[in-house]
């Protein structure tokens, strides 16, 4: 058993980092003021393969393992997590293209995805339909040259922001089965945008209701076959799931960091309070907690590359998990800060907030713990 990662997904990991680091952490406390990311950023990225990350290169993107993807995700939360769950949600949308959708749809819109010319936001919840995404009420009538599209989605990442948009939508009643995906580009007519949410955190994300009246979509930008679309994005949950983990454990990772550097220059009752035991004590605890995530990460993300049987249940057992470590983590990296970790200088009080979200998104906790028990019902 090697748990050495190959110099080539070492090579990955320093890569995102590095680039993380120049060109994105010295501008996160600002892009966070802002509520916006530049979109100069993003050919940046992709000229790196990361508009791509595991699109086959056959069909132009990077074709990374989900664990190699993982390590881009974990490396860039080092710099923002925000910034990294946006561009796992363009890389969940370009692959769903990739995968599924028709040589048009893919002459139409993956080359310029995986440049991030064209930058996509997902559109799966709805005011009424968060965890039971199953029970979504948008409606794609058919027509003669198309759809129509009329319904409403929530919470979405670059609503307003994004030039495309991959909606889950419904084609027919008949339950799951009834749903398929479509791809809306900005600037339909009947497109609109509710007004910006003021959110605890992944405050650099444009987020608003996205809201469809009437939108005319042509036939050819349905991904795949029609009543396929909730099988599409149950498919893509997985990897989801194992990228916003791997941006809880980049994010606590600093968090740790940062507090190390703190708490040696801290000095109190004549020495710095890196030297206290008791303190010492729970920066070890720290370390062990994120070893732990990153190996339970990782082992999930192998049994994704490696078509496990169990690895439905190993992607929500490491989401769960990961992703409270994480935030266990920089809540006790902001209180071993005192004070000044309530303060935005110190980019601590940030994590915290960024962190939350992940044990909703991708699939809620809750739902999470659902789908072990389930399997481990199933296997008796």
């Amino acid at each position: 058993m090697d748990f050495a990662l190959s110099p080539e997904a070492q090579a990955v990991f320093d890569m995102a980092r590095d680039f993380g680091q120049a060109e994105i952490a010295p501008h996160a406390a600002i892009w966070e003021r802002e509520g916006t990311i530049p979109k100069s950023l993003w050919p940046k990225l992709a000229a790196l393969g990361f508009g791509g990350l595991y699109v086959p290169e056959d069909q132009g993107g990077s074709g990374l393992t989900r664990l190699e993807a993982t390590l881009v995700f974990e490396a860039l939360s080092q710099a923002c997590p925000s910034v990294a769950a946006f561009l796992s949600i363009h890389n969940m949308c370009a692959n769903m293209i990739a995968r599924h959708g028709s040589e048009a749809l893919r002459a139409k819109f993956l080359a310029r995805a995986l440049s991030m010319e064209c930058f996509f936001s997902y559109c799966l919840t709805e005011p009424g339909s968060g965890s039971d995404a199953a029970a979504l009420k948008t409606r794609a009538a058919r027509r003669n040259d198309g759809f129509a599209l009329t319904g409403s989605k929530a919470f979405i990442s670059g609503g307003g922001y994004s030039d495309a948009y991959l909606v889950m939508c419904r084609t027919d009643d008949t339950g799951t089965a009834g749903i398929s995906a479509v791809i809306v580009e900005d600037g339909t007519p009947g497109l609109s945008f509710g007004g910006l949410e003021d959110k605890m955190g992944w405050r650099s994300q444009p987020t608003r209701a996205v809201q469809f009246d009437d939108c005319h979509i042509p036939a050819e930008n349905l991904l795949g076959e029609e009543g396929h679309g909730f099988r599409y994005a149950m498919a893509g949950l997985d990897g989801g799931r194992l990228n916003i983990a791997a941006c809880s454990l980049g994010a606590a990772q600093a968090g740790l960091e940062k507090t190390l550097a703190y708490m040696q220059e801290r000095h109190a009752f004549g020495q710095p309070i890196a030297q206290f035991q008791a303190l010492q004590f729970r920066l070890a605890d720290m370390e062990i907690d994120l070893q732990a995530a990153r190996v339970f990460l990782r082992q999930a993300a192998w049994k994704l590359d490696t078509e496990a049987p169990d690895a439905t249940k190993a992607c929500a057992m490491a989401k769960k998990f990961v992703t409270e470590t994480g935030s266990d983590v920089v809540d006790q990296c902001l209180q071993l800060h005192g004070g000044y970790g309530y303060l935005a200088d110190y980019g601590i009080e940030k994590l915290v907030r960024d962190l939350r979200v992940h044990q909703i998104l991708e699939g809620t906790n809750e739902i999470m713990r659902l789908i072990v028990a389930r399997n481990m019902l199933a296997a008796r």
